[in-house]
């Protein structure tokens, strides 16, 4: 699994990588790349944070939403598909980056 990290988006690229069969193993794989790379990153579930989205919707945030530079990681197209899908038969997704400081 890579990742190219664009100002709004986020293109999750299969690669090598084995498939990916559950919505949640996605994340955690993204998650523990982002950290690998420096983001101080966690996954949680959308309306845990307060969001108005059905549950089960999983999405990556920075920790500290309230510091310089954070930001959310999530599937814009949630309703209509599964996230690991494309990106095991396309070999790449694209995702919606939001910054708090805009």
């Amino acid at each position: 699994m890579e990742y190219e990290l664009k100002e709004h988006e986020l293109v999750v690229k299969r690669g090598d990588s084995p498939k990916i069969y559950k919505e949640t193993a996605f994340w955690y794989e993204l998650k523990q790349l982002l950290q690998k790379d420096g983001h101080d990153v966690i996954k949680k579930l959308m309306s845990k944070d307060g969001h108005m989205v059905s549950d089960g919707i999983h999405y990556l945030r920075s920790r500290k939403m309230d510091a310089k530079g954070a930001f959310m990681i999530w599937d814009t197209a949630y309703q209509i598909r599964s996230t690991f899908k494309p990106y095991n038969l396309d070999g790449e997704v694209s995702l919606t980056v939001v910054n708090t400081d805009e």
